[in-house]
Formats: structure tokens, sequence, C-alpha cells
């Protein structure tokens, strides 16, 4: 049940109707039409946009085109009163029986209460993490796992069909670089004396990866050449950390659908193909790059290549895909990739990256839409900085990893749920601070606890309920009718849209913003009831009464374990 969508039904249709009645001009676009809640509660449980986006268009004011609306849709089904405001927006307030029935649905409908069927089936690929396989994951391919799964489990939750996708970065130079280090450790767990030079990987988790190799070949690989050794080791050691990082996603709980290996794009025809469909479509030529912006005339050499004429789909400049020695450049390969995910039919491409790759954004789309032309979309979500925080104190790095804080490190300290649903707690391109010790406090400060410790009060009411032999019913909710308790129901409204705006717009934040105001308007009404009996969820004289706020704050309970579901987190029944 979905209300907006229902208010702005009835807002269209009584638009039609003047239309009809001579009072608007036929054919006007009613796409802009909106039905949302006010900034301000006291304005009114929705407000609509529809004078002011048609009077330009219908040639007439907007009080005018607005009090010939409110007039209509005022006394309706769902709408007690419509009253225009400012310059021309009507606030409307909703029958008593709306917040009722939103009560009903979401204890009927249970975990599919909000879930949408916007998406239509249309498959989408998110990939996400695709760190590089030489070591541990970091707290900042924390961020992007958790980004990266919440964003598909919200577009499954929208009716989306989606693939989570890891692609392997282990056709470059850092994992010859891998394979140098490992060999280092093979070599001390022969019992020689080593070094680890700049550029190599220093860290703990090798040395049982040097073991391993020196129990499946022995001595075989001492004294000998790296064109020996190099390939055989490559391979052990790339098998071994994507081993390592499905252990670490998996002790998050993120299980992809795909591994996609970059390797497997080489030797196979694959770059060869995605660059031949650019070139059909004049793409593709030979050419001469002006020099790179801070460059002077004496440190730049201008040599041919072969580039792609990204600027024709969006981008500042045109891209090198091959260098003056016939080699790919690094971008190639990633053209095939997105080239493999196209031809598998995908109709969305969302890619999760870092920060530090915003400037590959430009590039990357300007790829997909000269592809497709223009076709599938691709969006790109960078995930900001992650800062951690303990006793007031940037939290140390791990003497494990070396030089980073490992995702290992930050679940072991406070769980996967808290880590993922403060990962959460804001916007993905905004720096994010992560204090490790207020994250367990327990206070209204910390959203991670606020949210739960309303499902678990539901919880422990319900236990109460259960002993005096009272359950939730639903089936005559006339006992819900304060002021307090028809705010949470219609925060409960506010779910089905709020999926939907989070689903298409790619921010999954939104949920966290939600369940917290949500929590909020539960944590408000438990206290109201400290002060109102009237207002207490069991009311000992009044079953019917007890059964109604049952059914309402079963309701806040489905809402609150569908949004963190979506997380990936487990709603806690007692709080410890």
């Amino acid at each position: 049940m979905n209300v907006f969508t229902e208010i702005r039904g009835q807002v269209l249709e009584a638009l039609t109707a003047m239309q009809e009645a001579g009072e608007l001009p036929a054919g006007l676009d009613m796409g802009n039409v909106t039905v949302e809640p006010p900034r301000d509660p006291l304005h009114g449980d929705m407000a609509t946009n529809a004078a002011m986006v048609l009077a330009k268009p219908a040639g007439a004011k907007p009080r005018d085109i607005a009090g010939a609306l409110a007039g209509r849709l005022a006394g309706g089904a769902m709408i007690d009163s419509a009253e225009v405001a400012g310059p021309g927006f009507i606030n409307l307030r909703l029958a008593a029986h709306v917040w009722q029935d939103v009560t009903r649905a979401a204890l009927m409908q249970g975990n599919d209460f909000g879930r949408s069927d916007m998406g239509q089936g249309r498959k989408v690929n998110v990939e996400y993490v695709s760190a590089n396989p030489t070591g541990p994951l970091h707290v900042g391919h924390t961020r992007g796992a958790v980004f990266g799964d919440a964003l598909a489990s919200l577009l499954d939750f929208a009716g989306y069909k989606v693939t989570r996708e890891y692609y392997i970065n282990d056709g470059g130079a850092q994992v010859d670089v891998l394979a140098r280090s490992v060999y280092l450790r093979y070599l001390e767990a022969h019992g020689q004396a080593v070094a680890f030079e700049d550029g190599t990987y220093p860290g703990d988790y090798l040395i049982a990866v040097g073991v391993a190799l020196k129990t499946k070949v022995g001595d075989a690989y001492l004294d000998q050449p790296e064109s020996v050794w190099l390939t055989e080791v490559r391979d052990f050691a790339t098998q071994a950390m994507m081993g390592l990082i499905r252990e670490d996603l998996k002790s998050l709980g993120v299980e992809m659908d795909i591994f996609f290996s970059e390797k497997s794009l080489y030797g196979t025809g694959l770059i060869e193909k995605a660059l031949a469909s650019l070139d059909e479509k004049g793409l593709i030529y030979e050419g001469v790059l002006e020099p790179p912006k801070g460059k002077t005339p004496e440190d730049w050499e201008p040599r041919e290549q072969t580039l792609f004429r990204s600027t024709d789909h969006g981008d500042d400049v045109d891209r090198p895909v091959k260098k003056s020695d016939g080699g790919w450049t690094y971008f190639a390969p990633d053209i095939a990739y997105h080239y493999d995910k196209v031809s598998r039919g995908y109709d969305l491409l969302i890619d999760v990256f870092g920060a530090d790759h915003g400037g590959y954004v430009k590039r990357m789309k300007a790829a997909v839409s000269a592809l497709t032309d223009g076709r599938v979309p691709l969006d790109i979500k960078l995930t900001q900085l992650v800062k951690l925080y303990q006793n007031g104190q940037p939290f140390k790095m791990s003497k494990r990893a070396g030089t980073f804080v490992t995702l290992r490190d930050v679940v072991d300290l406070v769980g996967a749920d808290v880590t993922r649903f403060v990962m959460l707690t804001r916007k993905n391109d905004a720096p994010l601070d992560f204090d490790l010790d207020k994250v367990r406090e327990q206070s209204k400060d910390n959203p991670v606890f606020y949210v739960q410790y309303a499902h678990a009060r539901i919880c422990s009411v319900q236990r109460k309920a259960a002993e005096a032999g009272i359950a939730a019913d639903a089936s005559d909710l006339s006992a819900i009718a304060h002021p307090a308790e028809f705010a949470l129901a219609a925060k409960l409204a506010e779910w089905p849209r709020l999926v939907e705006i989070a689903a298409t717009s790619h921010e999954p934040h939104r949920v966290a913003f939600y369940l917290y105001d949500l929590a909020s308007e539960f944590h408000g009404l438990w206290n109201k009831g400290n002060a109102e009996p009237a207002l207490r969820f069991l009311q000992e004289d009044d079953p019917v009464a007890s059964k109604a706020k049952l059914a309402l704050i079963g309701a806040v309970q489905v809402v609150i374990s569908n949004g963190i579901g979506i997380y990936g987190v487990t709603p806690v029944e007692e709080m410890r």
C-alpha cells in the first residue's frame, strides 16, 4: 500500500475532471505533479504542487487552479480537507481510516510491505569491492562492500533482478609484485633471511602463503630465476588472496554472484572485439593527444597512439586504448569488461568505486554510452574515505596487514551488523567518521542502538502481551485515534515511497535516515504513554484497544525489520 501513489492518483483524476469540465486545457503534461510530505507537519499530512507546475502551460494563475482543485479533492474518500497555501500549494489532511489502513497493510503484508514492482524485473549488474587481490580488505573496501551490497538489496526490494559482481584485478603489474612478495615469504619459510624492498607487500598475512607454497613445491624454486617461478607463484598467490578476500566478505555477510577475472580478458579476443565494436562506429582512430594540464612542452613527448573518441560521449578528452609500443592501456580491458557486461543483457550497470577513482568516471560512462549507443546507462558511485577512531584517537593500523586497518579488525571489534549499519549512516560520497566507542554507546546519538532499541522494545511489549494472552489484531483499529498514533502511522506510510526514491537515486543511506526517524516517532509515543495512560500499548481493561495498539507497533516492527534487512542487519529482540 503506497498512500502517496494513491493520493497522487486522486489528484490526477481531479485534474482530468477539470480538463473535461473546461477548467483546464487538454493535453497538459502531468509528469511533474507530485504528492509529498509537507516540510512542516503542522501544515498537513501531504502536499501537492499540481497548481504550481501546471499554471504556466495552462495559462492560469496557480492559486486559481489550486482553489478549484482543492474543492474537488476535499471530502474525498481518503481526504478530509484540502487547503491552498502560499503561492499555490495544496495541503491535504487525510482521514483517520487511512492511517489505520496503513497499519493493517504493514502488519498483513509483513516482509513484502514496501516491496515495489518499480524495477519490473529489469536486469541490473552491481559491481563493488573489486579490490586488487594483493592482501586483505581494508576499511575503505569495507565501506564499498557495505554500500554495494545494500544497494543491490535495495534494488532487489524495488523489483529489479540484481547480479552482485566482483572484478578481480589479476591482470596488472600488482600481481607480479604480489608474486615476488610471496616468493620472499617462501624463502623465509626455508629459513633464509629476506628484506622487503619498497614496492613489495610486507604484511604478515603472506607468511602463511609462503609456507603453503613451500608445502606445495618444496625446494623446487630455491635459487631459481624469476622466469622459472613467477607465473606459477602469481597464480598460487592470487588464489590464496582471493580465498582470504572471500572469507573477509563472508565475515561481513557479503556474498557475490560472480567473480570476474581481468586475466580472462587477455588472449581471448574480447578486448579486440570490444574495440572493433567502437571502431565500426568511427570512434577509434590514430592520433596525438594534447599535453596534459600542467605539463610544459619540454616535459611532453607527442606520440601517435590508438585513441577512443570518448569526447563524442561526454568525456573531457579522448582516451588512449593502445600504447605506441602496441600494448594495451589500462583502459582497454576496462572497456572490454563492460562490453562483456552489456553482452550479458543487463539493462543497467552500476559500478562502486573508491573516491580515488573519480577521474575514471567520465571515461567509463563514455565507453558504455558508446558501446550501447546510449541504451544502457552506467551509474558510478564513489565511496569516500572512512576515518576510524578509538578513545578519541585515530585507530592504529593492523600489524597483520602492515599498512592499514583491515575489514576484519573492524568486524572483530564491533560486529558485522554494527559495521554495516554505521557505514550507511552517511551518503556514500561524504566522508565518514567511524568511532569504535560511540557505535557501542546506548544513546539516541547512536543510530544503530536507537533503531535496534525500538525493535527490542516492541518485542518486550509483545512478550508481556503474550503472557497476558493478548495478540495483535488488525480487524478493529478504531482505538488508533490519537494524533501521536497517527503521526507514527504516517511515518509508516512513507516507507513504500522511501524505497522507490532510494532505489531510483541509488542512495541506500536514505533507509538509515528513515529508520532513525521512525524509531524517534516510536520512542516518542512510548514516552507519551508514560504520561498519558490511554497511549500505552497494553490497556488492562480494554483488550480490543490493546490488540489495535499491538497491531500498530507490530507494523513498526515489520518496517524496521524490512529496512535493516535491506542492510543485511539482523533485528535484535533484547538489548544487553
